[in-house]
């Protein structure tokens, strides 16, 4: 089976978590009128234990086309956020909740205007990029306890990019 995916939008991505970008934004002038600030753009989350926020850079490698789908991840004590550092398309894959872990798949394509910022406990597949070395920031929780689980998912599963 193979997920086609649809475009990246807030209404679509907003059972899962935030759609991270400029457009439709809230925003204002700061820094004098200089600088235009857009605010308040995902809700990040750090639960648990002695919970920090981590900030990180990732440089993902795309996978071969059509891309196998084989496990996906959730981190049940914070939000995960993915924010592009170039103007490079990706893809995002999602699950609904099932009553015993992950649900039915849902894929967007994402702009490289546009970053995604996954709920705690919200289960998505890894990064999943089309361009080599796409460089992303992300952040998440740091902290004590394990903030990640993974699930296998049926081998013949397939998104094409």
């Amino acid at each position: 089976m193979e997920l086609t995916p649809v475009l990246l939008t807030r209404e679509g991505f907003a059972p899962f978590g935030d759609v991270i970008e400029t457009e439709g934004a809230r925003h204002y002038p700061i820094n004098e009128g200089t600088t235009e600030r857009y605010h308040d753009l995902a809700r990040v989350e750090a639960l648990g234990p002695e919970p920090r926020v981590l900030v990180s850079i990732f440089v993902g490698q795309p996978r071969p086309q059509p891309i196998a789908l084989r496990l996906v991840e959730r981190h049940p004590l914070g939000s995960q956020a993915f924010i592009p550092l170039q103007e490079q398309d990706y893809l995002v894959v999602v699950a609904e909740a099932g009553p015993d872990g992950p649900g039915r798949l849902h894929a967007f394509r994402a702009t490289g205007r546009q970053g995604v910022n996954y709920r705690a406990n919200v289960w998505h597949h890894p990064l999943l990029v089309l361009e080599p070395d796409s460089r992303f920031l992300v952040i998440d929780r740091g902290g004590v306890g394990s903030n990640l689980e993974e699930v296998a998912i049926e081998a013949s599963l397939r998104v094409a990019g």
